[in-house]
């Protein structure tokens, strides 16, 4: 059929680079090919048995009804206790949003949020949907450069010479994906000052990566000032609690912005999974130390990952506080031919790496930053060690 019976919306919108590069990957997997994939932001440890258990019990309890369609009230008093123990942020019930997914949550802002011109302040590199979501939004993406010098976060000057009398929001997550960076107490509350001049701006911070953090604390933006009153906090159990396929994510924001997120919701997909939702009860109600090992794994292979990709000439990167990834520059090859194969570019320099090296990797073209390749290490050290040989020996030889 031709993409000219499609509606323009459809037509316009970016594939997931992230799930096409994973899609390119099982591909050649399924011709024998031994492919090593780090594209993927997924934990490869298994859900605790607490939360399983849990959902187990709802089973047997018969939570097979339609939930509430903002989520269950006592999962969202349970989300109220997560924020002020963990993020110092007072929200009531009614403000909570439980969603199928951090992804939605983020649809359902972009969707009651933002008008059509509506200008949207993204720090690049930022997570690859946020600029589609935003567009399908009718707003436009208003992309702030950052570098491996700044560790990859937006400065106070950036922030103000980006903002015109057309911006509605500034969309940005800490830790952040693709860059592994963290914003600090002081760093964000340099960023509020800013903000603080221009009360009509609203800020979505994703904060889906909180636990996995290597720095001392995380910060929540919410938490400085006045700016709960302007910040939509958007959180889940995906990452941290190892349940990307579990579907939870849920939002905490004004009352007016959580009432219009749910009219949204009850027109799209109604409540989350009600199984999904009990077992997100067990999840954010434990105490984070039962994250130690888990974090402290991730840890280790970030050190592991950092300390091999600075063994391989040309490229650089930053020291990631947060999530599971390195995002190193790789734009000294640019403009060079590696085994036969052009490089112009990030997408080119993935391209090279999975044909030549067998290793799946995510372009940073597709997160805003066109110098940079995201890497996931979210899998086993054995794993990392060959894939950066692999990566090494292509580069090298």
């Amino acid at each position: 059929m031709s993409t000219n019976l499609l509606s323009d919306r459809i037509n316009s919108l970016s594939t997931s680079q992230t799930l096409a590069m994973a899609a390119k990957a099982r591909e050649l997997k399924a011709q024998g090919i031994d492919i090593i994939s780090l594209s993927l932001g997924e934990p490869d440890f298994n859900t605790p048995e607490f939360i399983k258990e849990a959902a187990i019990a709802a089973i047997h309890d018969n939570y097979s009804k339609y939930p509430p369609v903002d989520g269950y009230v006592d999962l969202k008093e349970a989300i109220c206790l997560k924020f002020k123990r963990d993020n110092k942020l007072v929200y009531t019930p009614s403000q909570i949003v439980v969603s199928t997914g951090a992804k939605q949550s983020l649809y359902n802002i972009g969707q009651v949020m933002i008008n059509p011109g509506d200008e949207v302040i993204l720090p690049a590199p930022f997570w690859v949907s946020y600029s589609e979501i935003i567009k399908m939004s009718g707003g436009i993406p208003v992309e702030v450069p950052t570098s491996i010098d700044t560790d990859f976060k937006m400065t106070p000057q950036q922030l103000q010479a980006a903002i015109t009398d057309k911006t509605k929001m500034m969309w940005f997550s800490s830790p952040c994906n693709p860059s592994g960076s963290v914003y600090s107490e002081a760093e964000l509350t340099a960023l509020v000052a800013v903000l603080e001049q221009h009360p009509q701006i609203f800020v979505v911070a994703d904060e889906i990566y909180e636990h996995i953090n290597f720095s001392d604390k995380h910060c929540s933006i919410a938490a400085i000032g006045n700016m709960i009153e302007r910040t939509i906090t958007v959180n889940g159990v995906a990452k941290a609690f190892a349940m990307t396929g579990w579907r939870i994510g849920y939002i905490g924001a004004p009352e007016f912005i959580a009432k219009a997120c749910t009219k949204m919701q009850g027109q799209v997909t109604s409540g989350a999974n009600s199984i999904a939702q009990r077992a997100t009860i067990a999840a954010v109600t434990a105490d984070p130390s039962v994250l130690n090992e888990m974090v402290q794994a991730f840890r280790g292979r970030r050190d592991l990952v950092v300390g091999l990709l600075q063994d391989i000439p040309g490229l650089k990167t930053n020291i990631p506080e947060g999530a599971f990834y390195v995002f190193p520059d790789v734009s000294h090859y640019f403009g060079k031919t590696i085994q036969g194969i052009e490089v112009k570019n990030a997408d080119d320099f993935s391209f090279l790496l999975l044909e030549k090296a067998h290793v799946a990797t995510v372009t940073g073209e597709a997160f805003g930053n066109p110098n940079c390749i995201r890497l996931s290490y979210a899998t086993s050290e054995d794993l990392l060690k060959e894939a950066l040989k692999r990566i090494k020996d292509t580069l090298t030889n």
